[in-house]
């Protein structure tokens, strides 16, 4: 007969185990929700991080050896510098504006010029700021870092670059090859339901806009913003709208326009077309509210050599070759159109 001492033990000894196994139900619990925290954090830092530049995923760099790869989204990533500025065989400063078509136009170069395979370098800044950057020699400092680079092109609107040539930096006469035309540039899904430049200047509609001390698109945007609205509009976007704070300026507009917008810091921002398709073509949730022709404005794409260029054989060769059957089908796949010549 069992005795009750030795019930009272099996009971106690079940209450025992049974409790282990309810905390350590407990610990797992806690650690499954610990991991999945952890892989939906990681995951959602990720996401994050694939809207920061650059976009082209180290595609616009043409150098053959690239050494030690370190780039980190949001700090060290220099999404506007390209290839190797020590001892290039060509450099070419052009307006950032068409950066994203300037991977293929360097790769069909290459085909052409194998001897400057791995050996070009260029920059896609705003054309007023490469502007200044050849005023000062070159010298341009980012960060921590100071260097010097002569570049061989200028490429740019073509009144920036007729202006460089004024100044005496450039060679002309001028080369044209491409255009391009406004859009506005909206998150997809078009939360704030933009249907034309007239929605911009409504209150409480945020924006981000090229900044006009050194982006040249806003001298087309300021003139299509008066067509479509008048001067009010105008006033409503760059002025009443930058004091109160709905409407921020750019520095670099190609890059923080559709960032600004992924990132719900704005709801729209006229923008090049070409950038709109591109974001579009690398899956970014980006969309666009076409502009009707009564109140666009066309922008011309200009290229000159630089005067006393390092390299002005190569220079000539890049010029030749943007207003060529292969560039201007590269120009193409990104809204570009060919510059229409005037008959004789």
């Amino acid at each position: 007969m069992i005795s009750l001492q030795t019930v009272t033990k099996s009971a106690r000894t079940l209450q025992r185990k049974s409790l282990k196994f309810t905390l350590s139900m407990l610990v797992l619990s806690a650690l499954s929700q610990a991991f999945a925290v952890d892989s939906a954090m990681a995951a959602s830092a990720e996401q994050a991080d694939s809207v920061y530049p650059p976009w082209s995923k180290g595609a616009n760099n043409p150098v053959s050896e690239k050494g030690l790869e370190f780039t980190v989204p949001q700090v060290d990533n220099l999404p506007d510098l390209h290839g190797n500025p020590i001892q290039p065989g060509l450099t070419i400063f052009v307006g950032g504006n068409y950066f994203f078509a300037m991977a293929p136009l360097v790769a069909a170069f290459e085909q052409q010029h194998p001897e400057l395979k791995g050996k070009i370098f260029y920059e896609t800044l705003p054309p007023g700021l490469l502007a200044k950057q050849i005023a000062l020699g070159g010298t341009i400092t980012v960060g921590n870092m100071t260097w010097t680079v002569h570049p061989d092109v200028y490429a740019a609107g073509l009144k920036k670059v007729k202006s460089v040539i004024k100044d005496g930096y450039a060679v002309g006469p001028e080369v044209t090859y491409a255009t391009n035309t406004l859009t506005i540039m909206v998150p997809k899904g078009n939360p704030a339901h933009i249907k034309s430049l007239n929605d911009l200047g409504k209150p409480g509609v945020r924006l981000v806009m090229p900044n006009p001390a050194w982006e040249g698109v806003a001298r087309q945007i300021k003139a299509s913003l008066v067509k479509a609205g008048g001067p009010e509009l105008e006033k409503a976007v760059y002025e009443t709208k930058v004091k109160n704070g709905e409407a921020i300026l750019t520095q670099i507009h190609h890059r923080q326009s559709p960032l600004y917008l992924m990132l719900g810091k704005a709801q729209a921002g006229v923008t090049w077309k070409s950038e709109a398709i591109f974001q579009q073509q690398v899956g970014n949730p980006i969309s666009f509210v076409t502009i009707p022709e009564s109140q666009n404005a066309t922008g011309i794409y200009a290229a000159a050599t630089i005067k006393d260029a390092p390299h002005p054989k190569e220079a000539r060769e890049w010029i030749d070759f943007l207003h060529s059957p292969a560039a201007l089908a590269i120009f193409e796949r990104y809204g570009f159109k060919p510059v229409q010549k005037k008959a004789d």
